[in-house]
């Protein structure tokens, strides 16, 4: 499940995942994904990735690689700072061996310190 969160500083988009992401619920997140990104100016996320994340579904690798990859060409400049907020040991691991791949700044957070991820996006 995707879904976006309220209560970030202005400027940053918030987005949790949980379970078990398929590619049916990326294809429903799309229009929100959408609405996000026609602000213009720079691009702020945090990510939060529970504890209950179990990966992709059925077709989830190939629309969030649809969506990601779509938001990257046509906005690539305008990331700023994006911050993973997780608890979970492969998805640090990972994010740290991939990050140079972003543009911007990425940061990961222990699910504890969502409040300074969100300080910390917004700086």
């Amino acid at each position: 499940m995707i879904e976006v969160l309220s209560g970030m500083p202005e400027g940053v988009t918030g987005i949790r995942v949980s379970g078990r992401v398929s590619g049916d619920d990326l294809t429903a997140f799309k229009p929100a994904m959408d609405d996000l990104m026609k602000v213009g100016g720079d691009i702020r996320i945090v990510e939060v990735i529970d504890s209950d994340y179990q990966g992709f579904g059925p077709g989830g690798l190939v629309e969030d690689l649809k969506l990601g990859l779509g938001t990257l060409f046509t906005r690539h400049g305008d990331f700023k700072r994006v911050a993973v907020v997780s608890d979970k040991e492969w998805v640090v691991h990972t994010i740290h061996a991939v990050g140079w791949l972003m543009p911007g700044d990425v940061a990961v957070f222990g699910l504890g310190e969502l409040e300074q991820a969100k300080q910390w996006a917004a700086g």
